[in-house]
């Protein structure tokens, strides 16, 4: 009977120690690869304390069962090796709480999976006020031959805003220059101005004039309904080969061209859209000689208030003719400064400004 005790309790040993062999090769394998995929200290901290835990149960096991075998082996005292069974206890309480603690680690598991998910949208949210204006308003522009282009572009509170421009290639001899603005701030605003950009650009790819683009955007546009959202935009039409600028504008403040020596206004060709889906919508046509400068921006510029004055079209025109000639992307820079200057500080409302100089 004495020599019997030794050896059942070092079986429960051995039995403990591979349990506890294979749990280390499991959270071996699942610390290393959250250290790897998961950019979390406090879960790899975690992950390993684990792994440490299982492999010193493990080890405790296997040197229990060692000192059992010997005392089985070994000509000891009776009463030792009646007493020696007690050496198994541990272990079998390890193995008794084995399936408590998996199920403690499948909810671990479970909830740092949870929190990885969680801080996967958080992110997400974070990043997206950044990249909304990179879609609006992208910070580079493709190179158009025959233009030079300068930009501008300050979300007024936060950093989602309704104010959008684009420039691009309609086809080989026109190039078109967009400005909108859509009432409100936050991400309702945003969303309205991507989707009006982008249907824009496929009404102006199908129709050359951009009168019949705009009735066509204001038409879908309004299907929706969208609240107390409008929006406001001009879209201009260079082409380089007949020397013209065609421009249509649904209730924008009104853009600018230097002309024949002059500061021209263009003026609105129809209301803001989303007001009555049937509304018409016109385009004019001017001369684009070289040297010629069209300049577009939302009223963030125009009305920039000291106290109750605003900056002002005629003050978008007065900047315009103090220098012409000025790189279009200097020009841009001068606009919003000048505006930040009248307004005495910063300028609370979104603001876009687009400059084009035909060479």
């Amino acid at each position: 009977m004495e020599r019997l005790v030794p050896a059942v309790a070092a079986v429960v040993c051995a039995v403990a120690a591979v349990v506890w062999a294979r749990a280390t090769v499991g959270r071996r394998r699942v610390a290393g690869r959250l250290t790897a995929e998961i950019a979390d200290p406090d879960l790899w901290r975690l992950a390993w304390a684990e792994y440490r835990r299982d492999f010193q149960s493990a080890v405790g096991a296997l040197g229990s069962g060692t000192v059992l075998v010997l005392v089985w082996l070994l000509d000891v005292p009776p009463l030792l090796r009646l007493v020696s069974g007690v050496l198994a206890v541990p272990s079998l309480l390890t193995i008794v709480r084995r399936r408590n603690l998996a199920e403690v680690a499948r909810i671990a598991a479970s909830r740092s999976e949870l929190d990885q998910r969680a801080r996967e949208v958080l992110t997400q949210e974070e990043l997206a006020p950044l990249q909304w204006p990179a879609r609006l308003a992208p910070s580079e522009l493709p190179a158009f031959p025959g233009l030079e282009i300068g930009r501008a572009y300050q979300p007024g509170s936060g950093a989602l805003a309704g104010d959008f421009y684009d420039v691009f290639r309609i086809d080989g001899d026109r190039v078109a220059a967009v400005i909108g603005d859509v009432t409100g701030h936050g991400i309702e605003p945003s969303i309205t101005a991507l989707q009006a950009k982008y249907l824009l650009r496929a009404f102006l790819l199908q129709y050359r004039d951009p009168g019949q683009a705009l009735e066509n955007l204001n038409a879908q546009m309004s299907v929706i309904e969208r609240g107390d959202e409008f929006l406001s935009l001009v879209v201009l039409v260079f082409d380089n080969e007949a020397e013209t600028l065609r421009y249509a504008s649904a209730g924008h403040p009104a853009a600018f061209v230097w002309h024949g020596r002059e500061v021209r206004p263009l003026g609105a060709t129809g209301p803001l859209l989303m007001l009555d889906p049937t509304a018409p919508y016109h385009s004019r046509e001017i001369s684009w000689d070289v040297d010629d400068v069209a300049v577009l921006y939302t009223d963030g510029l125009s009305e920039a208030r000291r106290g109750d004055a605003l900056f002002g079209e005629d003050g978008v025109a007065g900047m315009i003719r103090r220098d012409p000639t000025a790189a279009p992307d200097v020009l841009t820079k001068v606009l919003v400064e000048a505006a930040r200057d009248f307004a005495g500080g910063p300028i609370d409302d979104d603001v876009a400004v687009l400059v084009l100089r035909r060479v």
